[in-house]
């Protein structure tokens, strides 16, 4: 396990030099820096110190201010990542001057080229922040403040982490126009910055999979390990209209074993705390699709510690659905949960699909909605679904090499589909039975 945690330090400071090239990139297009390095930016401007050492003394700053929002018990519990700021402060700095002294060659002469540096800046920060959410092991000094905040004060981090980046975008102004007569550092560039990068890293994040067996993950080895026996989950994802629902309840009379879809509901306000209305209305949704990327992705916080309801909803049913499978083989509709069981080799995942007049027939038979709506309504909640899944699990919804058995109720219909889920899970108990 020690060499995984190497390997993911590693990872971090990686990371840590790519997000200070694409500073160093977005800095020198001379269209306005990043946000988290505005007010290092313009200070740089009228003193006799650089941009990485100020990046020191602000973060060293934070540091400084982060126990005062602290209790004791908080401090004691996280001393660890609470001293690692120290030097991933002095390391994110200096590699910030670093990568301004090789980039001394960028000087685009043309707005055009200004534009294009910017924008190569952005995706080069995005690689960075993507990479150092795939190393999670450490938060740099103004996540962890922005973190430490919203513990204290109960708040929302992708909120509270855009009032941060907005408060230093102010503090930069201010000090441009006392000191420089003017505003410098702060430009449509940062305002581009601020609502591109987090966009791209939802996009580029799932192309860092391939790092996912070398850096480890000691949790999954401990639940593939400790369990005791081995149940076979069922999990059906589908379009509406498909009638995933009507399968896995044939399933469930035809193999003997429970149904998870609407009990999720319940089982989920019990655990969260939260109003079962509020779940039937937010499980498959987000309530912004690009809100969500900018506020959240554009940070090095693992989802696990974010506290937006969504996203508490989130991981509220993720284990459950780990614990179902510790528990017994059942049948589980929705919810991304072939991607929270996707380390479970005993998992058979199923894709159902229709045809659009195949859908709509039984979005009209089945679940009673009007014919003339039905088409939209099928768009709208596919929409959704494809949104809610793709930003929490990074996989492209729908996607055949994710699923064992892809099934056209539309063609073949449900009792043929049923049929087909009913061998594979008996070949898989055969299989199980033989080892």
């Amino acid at each position: 396990m020690q060499v995984y945690k190497s390997r993911r330090f590693l990872l971090f400071v990686i990371s840590l030099f790519i997000n200070a090239f694409g500073i160093a990139f977005i800095t020198k297009a001379l269209l306005g820096t990043s946000p988290i390095t505005s007010v290092t930016y313009v200070l740089s401007m009228f003193t006799p110190y650089t941009i990485g050492i100020w990046t020191i003394l602000l973060n060293l700053l934070f540091v400084v201010l982060e126990p005062l929002l602290m209790t004791r018990k908080e401090l004691k519990a996280d001393w660890q990542m609470y001293a690692l700021q120290i030097p991933i402060a002095c390391c994110f700095g200096l590699f910030i001057d670093f990568s301004m002294f090789i980039l001394f060659w960028l000087h685009p002469s043309t707005y055009v080229g200004q534009v294009v540096a910017l924008l190569v800046g952005c995706v080069i920060l995005a690689l960075g922040i993507a990479l150092e959410v795939k190393a999670n092991v450490a938060m740099m000094a103004g996540e962890y403040f922005v973190n430490v905040i919203t513990k204290r004060f109960h708040g929302n981090f992708g909120f509270v982490k855009l009032g941060f980046d907005v408060s230093l975008l102010v503090i930069a102004c201010l000090l441009s126009l006392f000191f420089l007569s003017d505003i410098e550092g702060v430009r449509e560039g940062t305002v581009v910055a601020a609502l591109a990068v987090g966009p791209i890293v939802h996009f580029v994040s799932p192309y860092y999979r391939f790092l996912d067996k070398w850096i480890g993950s000691p949790d999954q080895l401990k639940k593939t390990t400790a369990r005791s026996s081995r149940h076979i989950i069922i999990t059906i994802a589908r379009e509406y209209g498909s009638g995933g629902h009507l399968l896995g309840e044939m399933l469930s009379k035809e193999l003997g074993i429970r149904l998870y879809d609407k009990e999720f509901i319940h089982l989920t306000a019990q655990r969260s705390n939260m109003d079962e209305q509020y779940i039937v209305k937010n499980e498959q949704s987000i309530p912004s699709f690009w809100l969500k990327c900018i506020l959240s992705k554009n940070s090095e916080q693992p989802i696990e510690t974010s506290l937006s309801p969504d996203d508490v909803l989130f991981v509220a049913e993720s284990k459950i659905i780990q614990e179902l499978a510790e528990k017994e083989s059942c049948i589980i509709v929705g919810r991304c949960a072939d991607f929270v069981l996707k380390d479970d080799p005993d998992v058979l995942k199923v894709f159902c699909y229709s045809d659009l007049p195949s859908a709509v027939a039984r979005c009209v038979s089945e679940y009673n909605v009007p014919k003339d709506k039905a088409e939209a309504e099928i768009r709208r909640i596919n929409r959704n679904r494809i949104h809610h899944y793709e930003y929490y699990t990074g996989d492209k919804w729908g996607e055949p090499h994710h699923y064992h058995l892809m099934l056209n109720t539309g063609s073949i219909g449900l009792e043929t589909s049923c049929q087909l889920v009913k061998g594979l899970y008996q070949e898989r108990q055969k299989a199980i039975a033989a080892q």
